[in-house]
């Protein structure tokens, strides 16, 4: 299972001088280009869903697929918020199956962004999940993505860069060196010495957004001063939306006519990327420097001190709803003994996103008041452990079985 630690794949580019595209993906032709570039490339990758692009989709739907792609992946893998706006949508992108998130309130006051991002914080490093900020602002100019980011640009300082990690205690920033959300109009002016002092003050990697339209000499210039991320989308949706007019130019029609060649065209760009950023070609020391990102299963079997059916049922669906939404909780199962024999009556099954969440969750204020006030009073006999979850590799089973049906 090639699903990666984060922060230790981009602590790995931080350190060997190279930078991991962060793909934003908006549907499957998405998905399936650039994990067939990072597998064609043998590329580290990270898979960002931007919560400014959630009208396009449904998030739910779309990380499903995202993680089963990343959980068949030969190639470390990474799952990544972009842009979250909120506490709320960070938790519920844990949930689903994101193991980094950003946080962005840089439209914000610096008082503001430093609160905002600090509660982010807080919450997911208690999951065992790395948090990018930004600081400075990156606004859009021209293109599909840059309608999302208004305003005029404001640059990172030094100072306040500094200050923004020791507050906030994010794991990675994203600065405001000259780059635009979208497409470039004109020569890009960056200020490399700018983020040659910000890499030196702080020694986290960086992350470059509005990287589309610069040279290959100025991303080797970005990359040797510290970026380690760089978010890439515009580029990957007009190859796409170029591919999309051809088709119909060719009366290509119908949905699957028109989308003909779109991932391959995604596949070609992304690899350009990969190896013009370093990335090619690294996936197996990633995969030997980084943790896998392995679930934790806490299972408890217990039987009633009472009868009462509607009281038994009431407390777990409580608990289904209450500790459901505990930060770091992916899902949460009861059910009852299928044999009559059994030893133990009844069972909770809950899925942790990472360790980091046995404590977590033990001392958060909702378990508590959930397991004092519901659950120990009628549940005495009990047996409670903690399970390293290892899920079975199905995807050599259903690469056979494709194979087998278009024999």
């Amino acid at each position: 299972m090639p699903l990666v630690n984060m922060k230790q794949m981009l602590n790995h580019a931080h350190a060997n001088g190279y930078a991991v595209g962060a793909f934003d993906v908006v549907s499957l032709d998405f998905v399936t280009g650039v994990m067939a570039a990072a597998e064609q490339t043998a590329s580290p990758l990270i898979l960002s869903l931007a919560e400014s692009h959630f009208q396009h989709y449904d998030f739910e739907l779309l990380i499903a697929a995202v993680e089963t792609a990343a959980k068949r992946a030969a190639v470390p893998v990474a799952i990544h918020l972009d842009h979250g706006e909120s506490l709320e949508s960070a938790i519920d992108s844990i949930r689903l199956g994101c193991n980094g998130v950003m946080v962005d309130a840089s439209h914000t006051s610096f008082k503001e962004n430093v609160e905002t991002t600090a509660q982010v914080v807080s919450m997911a490093h208690a999951c065992g999940i790395p948090v990018e900020g930004e600081l400075g602002y990156v606004p859009g100019v021209e293109g599909e993505d840059a309608e999302q980011h208004p305003g005029e640009m404001s640059h990172t300082s030094v100072n306040e860069a500094r200050q923004f990690v020791d507050l906030t205690g994010v794991d990675f920033l994203a600065v405001s060196i000259g780059t635009v959300h979208g497409r470039m109009k004109g020569e890009p002016n960056l200020d490399f010495e700018r983020l040659q002092q910000i890499n030196g003050a702080l020694a986290i990697p960086l992350v470059l957004h509005g990287g589309t339209g610069l040279s290959a000499e100025q991303y080797k210039r970005l990359i040797e001063n510290g970026i380690a991320k760089i978010n890439y989308y515009t580029a990957l949706a007009d190859v796409a939306g170029a591919c999309v007019g051809k088709n119909a130019e060719q009366h290509r029609l119908g949905y699957t006519g028109l989308m003909q060649g779109v991932s391959d065209g995604i596949l070609e760009e992304a690899a350009r990327c990969m190896s013009l950023w370093g990335s090619a070609g690294r996936a197996s020391e990633v995969l030997a420097e980084c943790d896998p990102w392995l679930p934790v299963e806490h299972l408890i079997i217990y039987n009633t001190s009472i009868d009462d059916e509607k009281q038994i049922n009431h407390m777990m669906e409580e608990g289904r709803r209450v500790l459901g939404a505990i930060p770091g909780v992916r899902r949460v199962f009861t059910g009852d003994a299928v044999q009559e024999s059994a030893g133990y009556r009844y069972t909770w099954l809950v899925k942790f996103c990472h360790p980091a969440v046995i404590d977590s969750y033990r001392e958060h204020v909702d378990h508590v008041a959930f397991a004092d006030g519901f659950f120990r009073p009628i549940a005495g006999d009990r047996i409670s452990i903690d399970y390293q979850a290892v899920e079975s590799d199905q995807s050599s089973v259903a690469t056979e079985s494709r194979a087998k049906l278009s024999a």
